[in-house]
């Protein structure tokens, strides 16, 4: 008898540009798919300048089963300061959330409360700074924040823009651990582990890989990751 899993991917879409300089959100959609992911927590998904439409149509991710969660982000963006998130029709919503972040630049992250077949689950999305100091505040502010939130098991995934080892990021971050994923930038010969995910202790890791069936090595400068994970 098959234990009840649900599997989320993180995706650096690089607001649909791939390594070729071409736009092509239909290649970055047929990345997504091959994902079979039930949750996909995704990076620069959309445009940069204001309002900041999205780099990935609404009306092409639906049309492929997909549901946007939405964050309330103004202008036609895919989620909030880039942040978006994806799930399939297993997947029920029930609480959506953004955070507001400290750094430099504008930086947000994106949580959902969502039912899953391994019961109920927060998911949390970000990009984090490129500075170290900037990384450890944001880590930092969403934690803050989710302690005002009801408990639940709660997943950190995205962009974590850590090239070291991420002893930094563990130290700060309490409550959850990071799994040893695979390298996934850049794309074309991958060396640093920057698209990450954290665990609660009440969830495991059944497996993690990165995705490097074609298109994927071509249609941005990252490449997806995904996480298997159960109740222990």
């Amino acid at each position: 008898m098959s234990i009840p899993r649900l599997r989320i991917a993180t995706y650096n879409l690089q607001k649909c540009i791939g390594m070729d300089l071409q736009r092509r959100p239909d290649r970055s959609l047929q990345v997504i798919n091959a994902l079979q992911a039930d949750i996909v927590v995704l990076q620069e998904a959309d445009k940069r300048l204001p309002p900041r439409p999205a780099a990935l149509p609404h009306r092409m991710i639906k049309e492929h089963g997909w549901r946007i969660l939405s964050f309330g982000a103004p202008g036609g963006s895919l989620g909030w300061h880039g942040n978006a998130m994806l799930v399939s029709a297993s997947v029920t919503v029930m609480k959506l959330g953004h955070i507001d972040l400290p750094g430099l630049e504008p930086r947000g992250a994106i949580f959902a409360d969502v039912k899953t077949a391994i019961g109920e689950v927060r998911v949390v999305g970000l990009h984090l700074g490129l500075l170290r100091y900037f990384r450890l505040l944001q880590v930092a502010a969403i934690l803050r924040y989710l302690q005002q939130l009801s408990p639940t098991s709660t997943i950190l995934a995205g962009d974590f823009n850590e090239w070291g080892s991420g002893k930094d990021l563990d130290a700060i971050a309490k409550g959850v651990t990071f799994i040893k994923s695979p390298a996934s930038f850049p794309s074309l010969r991958p060396i640093a582990r920057l698209d990450r995910f954290a665990l609660p202790p009440d969830l495991t890791a059944l497996g993690t890989d990165v995705h490097t069936a074609q298109p994927a090595r071509i249609a941005s400068d990252h490449l997806p990751v995904w996480v298997e994970v159960t109740r222990v």
